[in-house]
């Protein structure tokens, strides 16, 4: 018996824009889906750009339009992998013709048009679901579960880093990524440092409640391609120090002039019981400390995934074969489309999406006063 499609249009073709379709191609073949995922339209900033990825990546028609995109009735799910400073639009433009919304993040370059968006969604009764697939690793599910369980005691720190080299080069381009409107370390990378700090603490620790804030720019200028130089006025390095509610303390770092950092996405967990260390650059290993161990043999073991951790099974039936980035992708897919066939609650909506953005924002405020800060 065949199931119903779900038709996909896409916004934006680089990075992103692929690791969705990898995200929804995979998923269909892994998990047991009730919907066929359809890749319907692609749009891009013009309609060479876009054919030529239509025709790569496998969706039946393209367009530079992505206002007919959105106003497609035969278009069920709208992923937006567009700038940072667009996805407003554009999601509350897929959000009026009732359609689900898959957007990266972050969600939008403030939290007032995060609240927007998210209300509406709501109001409209659509599924929505922000981009924060490192969140489906299955040792940061397994990490979460032995700390809510008490695997490691009472907890009393969290350190926590995103760092990576992309933006090292001072003679990089000016990009969309340094306009105030949506960029900035913190948002762009240190939103994957704080969401991950409240999906690991939140069950033991409860939410962060205060922040200190420290946003740095170490390269004034940027070239504008025009033969001059642009300002730069957003953050290279964004830090802050955490309170969480149970009073447990912390730190998170973003920093994309990390020289020598692709993809450092690491965290230490400390309790009165024992530690959690993990590290993205070698993210199918959660490394474990226990004090209940012989005095003399105690040391850090390696856990390495395999089938027992779900939904890893699905990929690959042995261990130590690793899951990569795509297939972190399509786990974030499959639960974002069984949320819209009312199987389950939105893994990383909106909501959840506000959440990450008041973060950043309350951290930032934090800076430019040099005063703690209460997390609204």
């Amino acid at each position: 018996m065949s199931k119903p499609r779900l038709r996909i249009g896409l916004i934006g073709s680089g990075f992103m824009g692929k690791a969705h379709v990898f995200g929804y191609t995979t998923a269909v073949r892994v998990f047991d889906l009730p919907f066929e995922p359809e890749l319907h339209t692609l749009a891009d900033i013009t309609d060479d750009a876009a054919e030529r990825a239509a025709a790569a990546l496998g969706f039946a028609r393209a367009t530079s339009d992505w206002h007919g995109l959105v106003a497609d009735p035969e278009i069920d799910v709208v992923s937006i992998t567009a700038p940072n400073a667009l996805h407003k639009e554009m999601a509350l433009a897929a959000v009026a013709t009732g359609k689900h919304v898959y957007c990266e993040k972050p969600l939008a370059p403030l939290a007032a048009d995060a609240r927007e968006m998210a209300d509406a969604a709501v109001a409209a009764g659509v599924k929505t679901q922000v981009g924060f697939n490192y969140l489906c690793n299955p040792m940061l599910i397994l990490a979460r579960d032995m700390i809510a369980a008490g695997e490691i005691g009472e907890i009393r720190s969290y350190r926590g880093v995103h760092a990576e080299d992309y933006m090292a080069d001072a003679e990089g381009p000016f990009t969309f990524r340094h306009d105030p409107a949506g960029g900035g370390a913190l948002a762009d990378i240190g939103s994957h440092a704080l969401a991950t700090a409240e999906f690991l603490m939140g069950p033991a620790a409860g939410p962060i409640v205060r922040v200190s804030g420290d946003c740095v720019t170490a390269i004034a200028t940027r070239p504008d391609g025009h033969g001059g130089h642009r300002k730069v006025e957003v953050d290279d390095i964004g830090r802050a120090f955490l309170r969480f509610a149970n009073g447990a303390t912390g730190s998170i770092e973003a920093n994309w002039i990390a020289t020598g950092r692709k993809m450092q996405h690491d965290f230490e967990v400390y309790g009165t019981k024992g530690a959690l260390v993990f590290s993205q650059e070698r993210f199918n290993e959660l490394h474990f400390f226990s004090t209940s161990d012989t005095r003399g043999r105690q040391g850090f073991r390696r856990i390495e995934a395999g089938p027992d951790n779900p939904p890893y099974g699905r990929f690959c039936v042995a261990a130590g074969h690793q899951l990569g980035f795509n297939d972190l992708k399509a786990i974030e897919v499959a639960g974002f489309i069984e949320a819209i066939a009312g199987q389950r609650e939105e893994p990383f909506g909106f909501r959840a999406g506000l959440r990450v953005q008041s973060l950043v924002e309350t951290i930032q405020a934090s800076s430019r006063s040099g005063s703690w800060k209460d997390v609204p």
